[in-house]
């Protein structure tokens, strides 16, 4: 019990001690040497971060010449990038371009002082599709043709908006003023043609021709025929028909000529065979055939009537 006790009184003492040496200045220098402990990286580990620092500022260096160059090849500037500018209406791209995928704009324009030109070693196609994503149009020019497929072909005229050339599955419709064939063989048509006029150029011929075929010129209200300052001829090799159903044929002329009729042979008397005849009398077969006879006191048709037997 002694022995405890004195033990807690020598504890007890070394507190105090200890306090009163902490909480005391003490002057005198310490006689034993602390020892130190380094603070940092040192060695190969401070050699390696060095060396990741460098190369990180190189890297940052190439970046920024690389970046520089780019801007300077790229020609990039505040509107834009080399010929493509960015304005407000839209993206201006001059030069020579080319598009090596779809290109999907809503409008093209070119300059005010020079033409768009769309250019390909195949063919140029242009498609218009509606809001479903379907085709609705579209125009193919190649090598060989100019292809369009839709429902309605136009061409307008540029001033008045006139159309000039229309063309749908039902008809094909020209709107020009006039139409102009200036091919040597001229138009072709395989069915029937529909106009209320045709004329010939000013100081040309006007001519209607079927090399091997018939050429027939029919109107339920008739059809004229007229030459205001020429003459009208019709020829034929075999024969001429004038025909009226129910009306009657009508020359009217000062002077009416039929030209190598043949003639019969009368005489009265053997004087007067010898004097030259001039004035003959027109008579006419049974069969409608014409000829031509002597003129006498009375009429020598029934006398020369055996001409009507060759025909």
């Amino acid at each position: 019990m002694d022995r405890s006790t004195d033990l807690d009184i020598q504890e007890l003492k070394m507190t105090r001690e200890q306090y009163i040496l902490a909480t005391q200045p003490n002057s005198l220098p310490r006689t034993e040497n602390a020892q130190l402990y380094p603070v940092g990286i040192y060695g190969w580990r401070k050699r390696c971060l060095y060396f990741f620092v460098l190369l990180l500022l190189v890297t940052m260096i190439v970046n920024l010449a690389m970046t520089i160059w780019i801007l300077k090849v790229m020609n990039f500037t505040v509107d834009g990038m080399g010929n493509l500018r960015v304005t407000k209406k839209g993206i201006r791209l001059e030069g020579i371009s080319e598009f090596l995928l779809p290109l999907y704009v809503k409008e093209i324009h070119s300059r005010k002082d020079s033409p768009l030109v769309l250019q390909s070693d195949r063919n140029v196609t242009v498609n218009a599709r509606n809001h479903m994503g379907q085709l609705t149009g579209q125009l193919t020019v190649g090598a060989e043709a100019v292809e369009a497929q839709c429902k309605r072909f136009e061409v307008r005229a540029s001033e008045d908006g006139r159309v000039l050339f229309s063309a749908d599955e039902d008809e094909i419709t020209i709107g020009a003023e006039k139409l102009k064939v200036t091919g040597t063989e001229g138009a072709v048509f395989g069915h029937s043609v529909e106009t209320p006029h045709i004329r010939a150029e000013p100081s040309q011929d006007l001519r209607l021709e079927s090399p091997t075929r018939s050429l027939i010129m029919e109107a339920p209200r008739g059809v004229q025929v007229s030459a205001a300052a020429g003459d009208f001829k019709a020829a034929c090799r075999k024969e001429l028909h004038l025909q009226s159903t129910e009306g009657e044929i009508f020359l009217n002329a000062d002077t009416i000529r039929l030209g190598n009729l043949p003639t019969g042979s009368f005489s009265s008397s053997p004087s007067s065979s010898n004097s030259r005849q001039t004035v003959y009398e027109l008579c006419v077969c049974p069969n409608g055939k014409l000829y031509l006879s002597p003129a006498g006191v009375g009429s020598t048709c029934q006398s020369s009537s055996s001409i009507c037997l060759w025909s």
